[in-house]
């Protein structure tokens, strides 16, 4: 049941979200987005050799930038959305790097923290506006909880997809695999079971996260450590032009308030 300033923010009746349908194709381009989000990362702290503090900093200031013109936008923008997730995706990169390694906190010790951040901000998202669908998300203050939750969301999937490979040894490969099936299984409750929608949207979200961190590493990483040595700038461009060409192929829709 949706508090009255729930209703005030975000139930108005034929007013769209500012944030996507959610279709196969805006599952696609989360991941080629997430991947993208570890290998640009990787390019600037590592190929460029600028560290993980200083490439955060540089993330940090696209990240707000580009939240700052999607919150002003009075419409849904697919451009705008996909390159603010890009913004969520690399700075998320930077960030678990810098606690995990710079900070000493470790892949796990990374992950626990990020998850509770996580929650938390889901936790007051729904506490103040009354609900966390991304169909509500239309007026400012919906927004800034939305990119907010995403970006910690971003965050944890890289210290989650670091911790899967290396500390848990399963590698990068079978990384890929155990997320791709925990995707599998959110999606198969999607369609046969009566869980949250809202639930499994943010399941969802989280998990493509750490799934492109994984392909990422694959990429990028030498062969020796289990990866196929590509060009981080090779592999930044290519998903880049792949993240284009669905947009424009593909139309991108506005989602709509939901009726729950």
């Amino acid at each position: 049941m949706q508090t009255a300033a729930a209703s005030t923010e975000s139930n108005d009746r034929g007013v769209l979200s500012k944030v996507p349908e959610v279709t196969l194709i805006f599952w696609v381009i989360k991941v080629c987005c997430t991947t993208l989000g570890e290998t640009s990362g990787d390019a600037v702290t590592m190929s460029m050799n600028l560290g993980y503090l200083f490439g955060t900093a540089i993330f940090f200031a696209i990240f707000v930038v580009a939240v700052t013109f999607q919150i002003k936008a009075r419409r849904f923008h697919p451009f705008l959305y996909w390159a603010t997730i890009i913004a969520t995706t690399t700075v998320g990169t930077t960030m678990a790097d810098f606690a995990d390694r710079s900070l000493g906190m470790g892949y796990l010790g990374g992950s626990i923290s990020l998850f509770a951040l996580l929650m938390a901000s889901l936790g007051l998202w729904y506490w103040v506006l009354g609900s966390v669908d991304v169909n509500t998300v239309s007026s400012p203050k919906a927004e800034m909880f939305y990119w907010g939750t995403i970006m910690f969301s971003q965050t944890l999937g890289t210290a989650l997809g670091d911790w899967t490979a290396d500390g848990a040894g399963l590698g990068y490969g079978g990384g890929a695999v155990l997320f791709s099936l925990l995707l599998a299984v959110v999606a198969a409750c999607q369609f046969w079971t009566k869980i949250s929608k809202t639930l499994l949207f943010w399941a969802a979200f989280i998990l493509t996260r750490p799934l492109g961190a994984v392909v990422g590493d694959f990429l990028d990483k030498p062969i020796a450590h289990g990866g196929l040595n590509l060009s981080r700038y090779t592999a930044s461009a290519t998903l880049i032009a792949l993240v284009i060409l669905c947009i424009f192929v593909f139309e991108q829709r506005a989602g709509g308030h939901s009726e729950s």
